[in-house]
């Protein structure tokens, strides 16, 4: 009967030389199928160590190596069974949504997260809606881990394309959503406030995005006008009463 070991490494080459090692023989002695391929993780989550299972083939004897003709489907089925299992056997890397799906897949797999995903196509682009428990990680202040993980995912989904680019939008159980509407009240109340004391009302740094909102919420507001100062990534947004008139031609920005 075969003998039969298993071993991990930090690289296939690793766990096979240490099974080889350990059955005293040498590489044309023995077959092996690549159980776990390793991996580095992501973010510093989950890291793996190549696992494979190495068999040492049976000594024959020389009568018996006769070659035995078999019909074609048999020897395909044979083919099949000897291919190793990976977890990516059934993936498709070969499409934009495919490789996005497959990017976070592994992400929420490294992360040790249990997370469905949705996803809708809208005008602005394809919205993965990730819903679980504990997504609060994957969200971060005011968005911004989200965004980061949104411009990988995009990275992802993109990679090697001149053209038929597509636009992934990710959300965490409608979070964008909800800040949209915070942000439109946010911008109401501070209008207000502006009007109110008779001078500007400096918001807190946001991204692109989010200033995009303010300005939209309050660009057809009759007491107030608003515009853009700062540098990136503490740019932000200034909402100033009409009355005022500051230089609002020079200063003004969308951005």
């Amino acid at each position: 009967m075969a003998d039969i070991v298993e071993k991990t490494g930090k690289t296939v080459e690793e766990a096979l030389r240490s099974a080889l090692l350990e059955l005293g023989a040498s590489e044309d002695q023995v077959s092996y199928e690549i159980l776990v391929q390793p991996s580095k993780g992501i973010f510093g989550f989950g890291a793996k160590l190549a696992r494979i299972r190495v068999t040492k083939k049976e000594e024959v004897p020389v009568a018996a190596q006769q070659p035995v003709e078999a019909p074609m489907e048999v020897e395909q089925e044979i083919r099949q069974e000897e291919q190793p299992m990976t977890e990516n056997v059934e993936r498709d890397d070969s499409l934009p949504l495919g490789r996005t799906e497959n990017f976070l897949k592994d992400l929420f797999a490294a992360m040790h997260l249990d997370v469905k995903m949705e996803r809708e196509k809208t005008e602005e682009g394809y919205v993965f809606n990730l819903v679980g428990e504990k997504l609060g990680i994957l969200i971060g202040k005011h968005g911004q881990t989200l965004d980061s993980l949104q411009y990988l995912a995009n990275l992802a989904a993109n990679r090697g394309l001149a053209e038929d680019r597509i636009r992934v939008i990710l959300d965490v159980e409608k979070y964008r959503r909800r800040r949209e509407e915070t942000l439109k009240r946010l911008a109401m109340r501070l209008a207000d406030k502006a009007n109110r004391i008779r001078a500007e009302v400096k918001l807190e740094p946001m991204n692109r995005h989010e200033r995009k909102i303010i300005h939209m919420a309050l660009q057809d507001h009759r007491r107030v006008s608003t515009y853009s100062d700062g540098e990136e990534p503490y740019r932000y947004v200034v909402i100033v009463p009409k009355r005022l008139g500051r230089h609002e031609k020079e200063k003004k920005s969308y951005e």
